[in-house]
């Protein structure tokens, strides 16, 4: 049995994270996440988005016929596993409708669906969360949704520079690195995590007493308040600007609307 209850191929709606759009006491099982690229407590399974927050389907079977079509990409590869987990700043973009979204923080639903435009849905800032050195000499970079990248000596001394909880910004569909983001004082970032989560500032001071990971990290909002927060939980996203559009006040309004009405079964 695992831990969070059922088996280890399947979910209680009881134990499933608490962001999901699901009723709880309506039926006992959820969809589970395949291993993937985001830990099961911090991804939503893409069968559960097409049913409950986009409404594309009423029931999981038709949700699942959506994906055998094969109209469905995530980071534009197609999926076809309606368990397959979505995670933050992941792209999804649907076939025939042509709508692009991507997964932002969200300040009471942990997670949302931002429309983007094509231009946009191409890029992806990556937060780094380790780096070590591999054979040869070379430096190899993991990202925050699993990718790695390997740092030559002919890859500059900018991303050989990086730290982590540094921000990549990488082409989906070239493969290449558009720019890099330190996380430092100045910066713009999103809060990811904790119960400032969702919130968008400047980033005033981080104070490292021990780990970086714990250091306390002051943000100021555009309207003068502060937040803090560890630099666990912070996502540097622009250095004067961001480098991906933001959602509105109406769009997270209108998030949490939709997923107020009543889940399909």
């Amino acid at each position: 049995m695992s831990e969070r209850g059922g088996s280890l191929r399947h979910m209680r709606r009881s134990v499933a994270p608490p962001f999901w759009p699901i009723s709880r006491k309506q039926f006992v099982w959820a969809v589970k996440p395949i291993p993937g690229p985001h830990p099961a407590a911090k991804s939503i399974p893409i069968g559960v988005l097409l049913r409950d927050a986009l409404k594309y389907a009423y029931t999981m079977s038709e949700a699942r016929r959506i994906l055998g079509e094969r109209k469905v990409y995530v980071d534009w590869r197609v999926v076809t596993d309606y368990k397959f987990p979505v995670g933050l700043m992941d792209v999804i973009y649907l076939k025939g409708a042509e709508e692009y979204y991507r997964v932002l923080p969200h300040p009471t639903k942990f997670f949302m669906l931002h429309r983007i435009d094509e231009k946009e849905a191409e890029l992806k800032p990556l937060r780094v969360k380790r780096k070590v050195t591999v054979k040869g000499g070379r430096l190899q970079l993991t990202f925050h949704d699993g990718r790695t990248l390997l740092v030559g000596d002919s890859s500059g001394a900018e991303l050989r520079g990086l730290r982590t909880y540094d921000t990549v910004l990488m082409n989906l569909r070239s493969k290449a690195v558009e720019g890099c983001i330190k996380l430092d004082v100045g910066v713009l970032a999103y809060v990811i995590d904790g119960r400032n989560v969702g919130f968008i500032g400047r980033v005033e001071s981080i104070q490292q007493i021990l780990k970086r990971a714990k250091a306390v990290t002051a943000l100021r909002g555009e309207g003068g308040e502060i937040v803090r927060t560890i630099l666990e939980y912070v996502f540097a996203i622009g250095a004067e600007k961001p480098v991906i559009s933001l959602p509105t006040p109406e769009e997270v309004k209108s998030w949490e609307e939709t997923l107020s009405k009543a889940p399909p079964l």
